[in-house]
């Protein structure tokens, strides 16, 4: 009886070891962040990065600051007058070697689409950096994070 109760006392650590180590923290780049004008500077939407079904990362916009019901009025086709909330920003971004990147992404406020090349978010989990490529031409994005 004592020698079990020896064996269970030890085991307890060796256990809680093996659940700690299993389980795993959720990926920084999740969650919801701020976005802003790259000219102005302004907040412009509540952006909500998550992750998808195949394992790979999204980005859609719940929210729009500033327009209430504003709709994207510089999209072509399908999307043209369509409402920014709810709208896609970034989508099929995988990680490799630990690194996001590699989907496609598109802004609204310009009707621009473009290849993500990356999707980082700070060390100190505040900040996200979001950088595009149109061609030959990057540009990063600095959103942050909504507590």
């Amino acid at each position: 009886m004592r020698t079990n109760f020896f064996a269970t006392l030890l085991a307890l650590p060796l256990l809680a070891a093996v659940f700690a180590a299993s389980a795993q923290s959720p990926d920084p780049v999740i969650g919801k962040w701020k976005t802003f004008d790259d000219e102005t500077g302004k907040a412009m939407s509540i952006t909500e990065v998550y992750r998808t079904k195949n394992g790979g990362i999204a980005a859609k916009v719940v929210e729009t600051l500033n327009t209430p019901n504003a709709t994207c009025d510089k999209c072509d086709g399908k999307d043209k007058g369509k409402p920014i909330q709810g709208m896609l920003v970034f989508w099929d971004v995988k990680q490799d070697e630990g690194t996001w990147g590699g989907g496609k992404g598109f802004k609204p406020s310009t009707g621009d689409s473009f290849k993500v090349k990356s999707v980082k978010a700070s060390a100190d989990g505040k900040h996200l950096e979001i950088t595009g490529c149109k061609l030959m031409f990057c540009r990063t994005g600095k959103w942050e994070r909504v507590e």
